[in-house]
């Protein structure tokens, strides 16, 4: 099994090839490929090849699938006995990946 380890917008995610994987927003359209190169492992099979802090020469290409939006969270903040009451949400969006080929350029 062929998998990665790779980052975007400050966060790492296990990535295998024909998988998908949801990672925040980027400003791209639907359907537009993605060259990810800030690869921080890269496994396959036996062989391990490790970064420092990135693999030199691995490549993660990705589709853009969809742009989606996760749970809504409500923020309620109160002071007891001041009437003091501020509620709030938050919805993060989402980009939807396509994981085509993890390669390694040696």
């Amino acid at each position: 099994m062929k998998y990665a380890i790779i980052e975007s917008g400050g966060k790492q995610y296990k990535v295998v090839e024909g998988g998908t994987v949801e990672v925040d927003r980027l400003p791209l359209e639907a359907g537009q490929p993605v060259e990810i190169d800030a690869v921080l492992l890269v496994v396959d099979g036996d062989k391990v090849v490790v970064g420092s802090p990135n693999v030199a020469g691995a490549r993660v290409s990705t589709k853009v699938v969809d742009h989606t939006k996760g749970p809504k969270i409500v923020v309620f903040r109160y002071k007891p006995k001041k009437r003091i009451r501020v509620k709030t949400g938050h919805r993060q969006q989402y980009t939807l990946l396509q994981v085509e080929s993890i390669r390694m350029e040696a």
